[in-house]
């Protein structure tokens, strides 16, 4: 009994590991040869992806917890803001419209979540021929809002970075310290 529990916790554990691996932007790929609007923002985005994997990526309950002032976030409530932006993000590249009611989700919900409205974001770039086609469309119960793709640059994408530092200076004070060897300079491992 006791050899069957330990193969079925290493068989989880790796199952776990497998799906941690194949999640998008574990580093940046390369950069292409010329400098075009499209290719900068894919850019940015892919930065962004890589530095919220390794800031998001393992944090024990009390990482998720913690908050540094009662009046600030927890690092669960700034994941979750930053899925909201990243649902932004992902749909204005894909020309579609926001809604931002997703229920309650778990750490891993919200991490795999991000990483994928990301993915889908840089995706979305290739069928982008001009930024200034595209919009922000809001949808509230009430009313809808639009916003030139400007706004995408200075308002989700840019917090969105602002609160990924946000959760690894959090992690770093609650004990647990992105990984060593993340090279957010180059978009690469050094391990």
């Amino acid at each position: 009994m006791k050899r069957q529990f330990l193969l079925l916790t290493f068989l989880t554990f790796q199952l776990i590991q497998g799906q941690q691996n194949e999640l998008p932007f574990t580093e940046i790929g390369a950069y292409p040869e010329n400098y075009t609007a499209q290719g900068i923002v894919h850019r940015l985005i892919s930065g962004l992806g890589y530095r919220f994997y390794w800031a998001s990526s393992e944090l024990r309950p009390e990482d998720l917890n913690y908050r540094p002032s009662k009046d600030s976030r927890s690092t669960s409530e700034i994941m979750e803001h930053i899925y909201n932006l990243s649902a932004t993000i992902a749909a204005t590249l894909e020309r579609s419209s926001v809604e931002s009611d997703h229920g309650q989700m778990t750490y891993q919900e919200l991490r795999v979540g991000t990483l994928n409205h990301l993915q889908r974001a840089v995706s979305a770039l290739d069928s982008v021929s001009d930024l200034s086609e595209l919009s922000i469309n809001i949808v509230r119960p009430t009313q809808t809002y639009e916003f030139p793709f400007w706004h995408l640059i200075n308002g989700q994408i840019s917090d969105a970075i602002w609160h990924t530092g946000q959760v690894v200076m959090n992690r770093r004070a609650s004990g647990n310290p992105i990984k060593s060897g993340v090279n957010v300079f180059s978009g690469q491992n050094n391990f």
